[in-house]
């Protein structure tokens, strides 16, 4: 059978590939899977595609995309959890037509209520569900989100849902901060005014914000957010990877004497095996942003702004790679592609 992927040759080099797989060489506990969705994630894929991922391992060629859905075309002898036809998530694998992995590493997708579609963001909803755990948020504190990407716009319903109030989203894009009021924000700020900071601390009483999710991984953003969280309590999660080293952060005036803490909220370093408070295991986090999805407490297609056809591959990247401002909700379909 023909496989079909997006593999990145070089800095802004990419191109949808192709090669064969024989079913017959599937191991006894693997699965077969063909793709229905696949999510991008923006910001993560522009750092890959230009060579600015701050991963020491990057090398090319290497593929692109990390979250799926799809079906179960055909399972190993020895697996028991699984059968053709099952619904699961394509997870780590790219953006790529069919994925062979290990059973116990898929997901399987359990209520018919949640659409492949909503199904293919679930491995990226789970980093903004980290980054809210960590803060260990309390009824009624206060929350503002800073970067109102896909994970950004997902970390504002999470906040709401963890019980936050005030919540607060900021970002430069008005359509961006119109979307976050949309799904429950209280409050938008434009970190672009020169009034931010005031703006921001006005909304809290002067108090200052409990809790902040910092999405855009740029360090002038940083040292906004942490003029305005709240001293001695405050705490900031560090969802957004740090990539863009723009702005001094004097740590002795900005974090050590006000009390704030720092908080890493990288995937790669939640549990393995068992979840514990303020941190799930990856499994347990897909559990929950099913059941969200499925219960109406979370409307993906709120969110998902941009569906197009993996033919249409070029088009999507030269706006992610060039535009100003990309759709924040993009997913290749891969149902209706070319043969």
């Amino acid at each position: 059978m023909k496989i079909r992927y997006i593999s990145v040759e070089g800095p802004g080099i990419y191109d949808l590939k192709e090669q064969e797989y024989d079913p017959a060489t599937l191991g006894a506990d693997e699965v077969l899977m063909e793709t229905a969705y696949s999510a991008v994630s923006a910001g993560t894929e522009r750092a890959w595609m230009t060579g600015n991922s701050n991963n020491p391992n990057q090398k090319y060629p290497h593929g692109i995309g990390y979250s799926a859905s799809g079906i179960v075309l055909k399972t190993g002898k020895d697996v028991k959890n699984l059968k053709e036809g099952d619904r699961v998530l394509v997870n780590a694998l790219g953006h790529i037509s069919h994925g062979v992995e290990k059973a116990e590493k898929v997901y399987k997708i359990t209520d018919d209520r949640m659409d492949l579609q909503s199904a293919a963001f679930t491995f990226i909803s789970s980093f903004p569900l980290l980054g809210v755990r960590r803060l260990r948020l309390e009824m009624g504190e206060s929350v503002m989100v800073a970067g109102l990407g896909v994970l950004g716009l997902l970390a504002v319903r999470f906040a709401v849902l963890s019980g936050a109030a005030p919540v607060f989203a900021a970002d430069m894009d008005p359509a961006r901060r119109a979307k976050a009021l949309e799904l429950g924000a209280d409050k938008v700020f434009d970190p672009a005014s020169p009034t931010y900071v005031e703006d921001v601390l006005e909304a809290t009483g002067g108090a200052g914000v409990d809790a902040v999710v910092e999405v855009t991984g740029i360090a002038v953003a940083l040292k906004q957010v942490l003029k305005f969280t709240k001293r001695k309590k405050g705490r900031i999660s560090l969802l957004g990877c740090t990539r863009v080293s723009d702005a001094p952060i004097d740590f002795y005036l900005d974090v050590h004497h006000p009390g704030i803490t720092l908080i890493g909220a990288h995937t790669g370093n939640r549990p393995l095996v068992e979840s514990m408070p303020g941190q799930w295991t990856e499994f347990d986090d897909f559990s929950t942003f099913e059941k969200f999805v499925a219960s109406g407490r979370v409307d993906m297609h709120k969110i998902i702004s941009c569906i197009e056809p993996i033919d249409n591959y070029r088009t999507v990247y030269e706006n992610v790679l060039h535009g100003t401002n990309p759709p924040f909700g993009i997913v290749f379909d891969w149902k209706n592609a070319k043969a």
